[in-house]
């Protein structure tokens, strides 16, 4: 009999797909040296047995304890690295004033890179030890500060898209913190997309480059249009915000004529490796072009009821076809787990659908549409982050990377708690959906390598 790397015995939820959940009770998944998922055997299978019995006698057993679930790693589709130091102050400004007066000025900080290698090592870590196995990183504008990112996320074995932003437009940004030229911002965005190739990653590379135009407004059309050619050819994943605020919203249509969606489109950045983070004010003819494109959302419920002042139209996307995950938007959002960004995006869902004014008849206060359920909250946390991303993560399944973390019930001081006398496996996954925290992640695999 053939024998993995690493076997572990397990029960364990994924969702195989939008609003339906999977519960694998007592299952054995055997995973191979790239990391790889092989199989996932239920207890029945003819193999089960001896595939155990043969991990145990080679010490590649990893037996979770009955209080543990198996969940897939948890997906974060738009983090601002640089602005780590700033999580948690700073949000009594709209997004125009909050860049100029706070987030610029910090994100300059990084081209000191004894700070920023201080500051990435902290952040990298504290997301895993969140459950966060896969992040996407806007960096800086600072060439070699993006490096010290990527080198951080491979150091600790963090599965990551990391981008040095661009931002060359002399009206918008300050003269203390954008590139240089817009010859500048394409030469170096060009190379860190091959630095980061070169870096010793093997055939199946955790870390990969990201082209990051900010947004629009700090961009010129000729850097936009440059950025779309260098993603035409290098194939690469193109990140930014998209349709975030009133004011950006306005900007672009009174510069362009048109939607950011639209715009982004014209400048060839709209592709099936696209992520938008936000895309509030999206129309449906929006959505419409990203479903036809391929492009995906970062779903950012706690930032926008800062900066957006609208709830994201979640339902209508998805009706769309347009793939959307979920991000934390480090730091226009104040928390760093996606367990959080999963139950703010099911609020939001429920004000959406319910509305927020009272005076109103209940069939006028809100958009009518279906809220969030637990299923499929979980699902944008794992599987649909990873459908965005076009990588085969966030399920238990063959051919999928082994991304996966350890959530542990009736732990000291937490909320996750299970009665087996009176809570099914399914009563349990929803517990975790809205309690599970910090504490009650033991382990963190990525790639099949434990990384706590």
């Amino acid at each position: 009999m053939h024998f993995p790397s690493l076997v572990v015995k397990a029960s364990g939820v994924h969702a195989p797909e939008q609003g339906r959940i999977e519960i694998l009770e007592n299952c054995a998944i055997a995973v191979d040296e790239t990391g790889t998922i092989e199989q996932v055997l239920h207890p029945t299978h003819s193999d089960h047995d001896a595939l155990i019995e043969g991990a145990e006698q080679r010490k590649i057993l990893h037996r979770l304890d009955k209080n543990d679930v198996l969940i897939p790693g948890l997906v974060d589709l738009h983090i601002h690295a640089p602005q780590w130091p700033q999580l948690g102050k700073a949000l009594d400004a709209p997004l125009e004033d909050w860049l100029q007066k706070y987030t610029f000025p910090l994100e300059a900080k990084f081209a000191d890179h004894d700070y920023a290698r201080t500051i990435y090592d902290d952040l990298v870590r504290t997301l895993l030890a969140h459950g966060t196995t896969t992040a996407v990183y806007f960096g800086s504008v600072d060439f070699q500060a993006n490096v010290i990112l990527a080198e951080a996320c491979l150091r600790h074995g963090q599965r990551a898209l990391v981008g040095k932003v661009a931002m060359d437009h002399k009206g918008q940004c300050p003269d203390y913190y954008r590139d240089a030229s817009t010859e500048t911002a394409l030469e170096e965005s060009r190379r860190f997309v091959e630095k980061i190739s070169t870096m010793r990653q093997g055939s199946n590379p955790l870390v990969l480059p990201a082209i990051t135009p900010r947004f629009i407004p700090s961009c010129t059309d000729e850097l936009l249009h440059g950025l779309g050619a260098l993603a035409a050819q290098t194939g690469c994943h193109v990140q930014s915000h998209c349709s975030e605020s009133d004011w950006e919203v306005s900007h672009v249509r009174s510069r362009l004529g048109k939607s950011d969606t639209e715009a982004f489109d014209d400048f060839g950045l709209l592709t099936n490796r696209t992520i938008l983070a936000h895309s509030n004010f999206i129309s449906e003819q929006d959505m419409a072009l990203m479903a036809q494109r391929g492009a995906a959302v970062a779903h950012c419920p706690l930032s926008n009821a800062y900066f957006a002042n609208a709830v994201f139209p979640l339902r209508k996307a998805l009706s769309h076809g347009v793939d959307v995950g979920l991000g934390t938007d480090i730091a226009g959002g104040f928390s760093p787990s996606i367990f959080d960004t999963a139950r703010y995006a099911l609020m939001a869902s429920r004000h959406a659908c319910c509305g927020t004014a009272p005076d109103r008849l209940q069939s006028a206060r809100g958009s009518g549409e279906t809220p969030l359920t637990t299923a499929e909250t979980f699902w944008l946390a794992t599987t649909a982050g990873g459908r965005a991303l076009s990588l085969p993560i966030g399920l238990f399944k063959p051919g999928y990377a082994f991304d996966a973390i350890c959530v542990r019930s009736n732990t000291t001081g937490s909320g996750f708690r299970q009665d087996p006398d009176v809570d099914t496996l399914t009563d349990v996954f929803e517990k975790l959906v809205l309690t599970a925290d910090r504490s009650c992640i033991s382990d963190v695999w990525v790639n099949g390598k434990r990384r706590t």
